[in-house]
């Protein structure tokens, strides 16, 4: 080896390992499969060694490919902390973020509030992608995951950005056709809205009161993943459904839906959801706080 490999070979090589797929670190990173061949290659001649065994399904590390790996990803992982470092001194962080939240409240709440914070902070790169499930914050490389529900796993780091409450509602029009369900018992007899979205179990409601908690099991002839058209069809009539404050308050507000059982609801606070302390990074320590304070302004006045 005549010379040192350059760090962004390096990393073009740990997301073709950790990818499996020339093609998928070339969709991760933004560049063309083309590219990054031509710089796994320069790396090879650079090392003097070839790193992958390939063919044309499988794409696996050789001998020597691992122990590159194995120092690469640490000789990167140090380069960040020296930018984490220097980025934390000065009030103009920089750097790439990589944040998840869930498709519906990460469309029409998150999204929003990151374009304003691009915009505030134009040397942070974000890259925000919506999922259904929870990520593997580690295995995915997720520095920040903005999500609804207080079930959060005990090695990640959480901070609260909005307290918030799903309620139980329905249409005056279901609730004429028929009745207003006056204890959780009456809810089996009732047509309802069953949702799956990220910490819900599919048909279960749990439910909090004065006395405790109480699960539900639940049912009715409509059923999706999608928060907004379980909201359509409930305010088409068609049963009750367990949603967000923020999310209905309108809607009860002009009548279109009303809140049934109110002594019953569930606690799904808003949470930024990291894997590292704040305090590490500059750049992750002020996106939380941007979503904290937009998040609060934009929910504050929709809920019951």
């Amino acid at each position: 080896m005549n010379k040192l490999p350059q760090t962004a070979d390096l990393d073009v090589f740990v997301q073709v390992t950790q990818n499996q797929s020339f093609a998928k670190a070339a969709d991760q990173m933004g560049m063309s499969p083309a590219y990054i061949s031509k710089r796994i290659k320069i790396l090879e001649q650079t090392l003097g060694c070839a790193l992958f065994h390939r063919n044309s399904r499988t794409l696996k590390l050789t001998e020597k490919g691992k122990i590159v790996y194995c120092w690469g990803s640490r000789i990167l992982a140090e380069m960040e902390e020296i930018n984490e470092a220097l980025s934390a001194q000065s009030s103009d962080p920089s750097g790439a973020l990589s944040i998840t939240s869930s498709v519906g409240f990460g469309h029409n709440h998150v999204a929003p509030v990151l374009s304003e914070f691009a915009r505030a902070y134009p040397k942070i790169k974000l890259r925000f992608d919506t999922i259904d499930a929870i990520p593997d914050m580690l295995e995915q490389q997720v520095d920040l995951d903005v999500r609804i529900g207080n079930h959060i796993s005990p090695n990640l780091i959480a901070k609260k950005i909005y307290a918030n409450r799903r309620i139980l509602c329905a249409s005056p029009e279901y609730l004429a056709r028929y009745g207003t369900p006056q204890s959780l018992f009456d809810l089996l007899q009732h047509q309802c809205l069953v949702i799956k979205e990220r910490d819900h179990p599919f048909g279960v409601w749990r439910l909090d009161s004065a006395e405790g908690r109480r699960d539900v099991k639940v049912s009715g002839g409509l059923a999706s993943n999608n928060g907004e058209i379980v909201c359509l069809w409930a305010k088409q009539g068609h049963g009750i459904m367990l949603r967000s404050g923020w999310d209905v308050g309108r809607d009860i507000a002009a009548g279109r839906l009303v809140q049934v059982l109110p002594d019953y609801w569930q606690d799904a606070d808003i949470w930024a959801v990291y894997p590292n302390r704040l305090n590490h990074s500059a750049k992750l320590r002020v996106c939380v706080d941007f979503l904290e304070k937009k998040l609060t302004e934009r929910l504050a006045g929709k809920g019951v």
